[in-house]
């Protein structure tokens, strides 16, 4: 069996295997994420961890193949998310990148999230993902929105977090971080910086793969 590589365990990019942890937030959006009908909001600064929260708890649900993933970031996927009013029984769509749309997109999707909530249609789901204020903004669009999503806010996680994905790195390289208070204080709550420092101090000391043979 081929050793792991840094990259592998420490994932500074997609959705991380070996040193996923579970955010604070994490029970509170499983339960948003499998009531029918309502719209999430997840919202909260870059680099947080939201998209992979999302990700995690539909695998947990056992109903990611049957979601849908799009990107603000992609035109021709902007133009999809902009049919989605007219699509019927769509399923579940997941909208990454919210803060991107034009501000006529974000007013058809308030309308749409809206309607699906006052029907309780079980067989439409609109998630978005963005950053901070996201939810504030689908407000904007449509005042009378408030009460019928559910916003779920990723804010900076408690230093246990932090440690926790350092030591499960750790087991899984096969290494001990030295540094690992150093690492859990400068990633200030954020599992990316998390994931990025581990990666660094991994280099640094010419650890590239496990150091163990698999």
């Amino acid at each position: 069996m081929a050793k792991l590589t840094v990259e592998d365990v420490f994932k500074i990019n997609g959705v991380p295997t070996h040193t996923f942890v579970k955010p604070s937030e994490f029970s509170r959006l499983k339960v948003a994420l499998r009531t029918p009908g309502r719209g999430v909001v997840v919202e909260g600064p870059s680099g947080i961890g939201k998209s992979t929260a999302v990700t995690k708890v539909l695998d947990e649900l056992e109903i990611s193949a049957d979601v849908v993933k799009l990107s603000a970031r992609i035109p021709a996927e902007v133009e999809y998310i902009e049919l989605l009013p007219e699509l019927g029984d769509f399923g579940t769509v997941v909208v990454d990148d919210f803060h991107r749309l034009e501000d006529a997109t974000k007013a058809r999707l308030a309308d749409l999230l809206k309607v699906t909530a006052d029907q309780e249609d079980p067989k439409r789901k609109l998630v978005i993902i963005g950053i901070n204020d996201a939810g504030k903004a689908l407000i904007r669009s449509s005042p009378d929105l408030s009460n019928r999503i559910d916003v779920v806010k990723f804010e900076i996680e408690p230093d246990a977090k932090i440690s926790e994905l350092v030591a499960a790195g750790e087991r899984a390289f096969n290494v001990k971080i030295s540094a690992s208070e150093h690492v859990v204080e400068k990633a200030r709550g954020s599992f990316y910086l998390a994931q990025l420092l581990c990666m660094d101090a991994c280099v640094s000391a010419g650890l590239r793969k496990n150091p163990t043979t698999r």
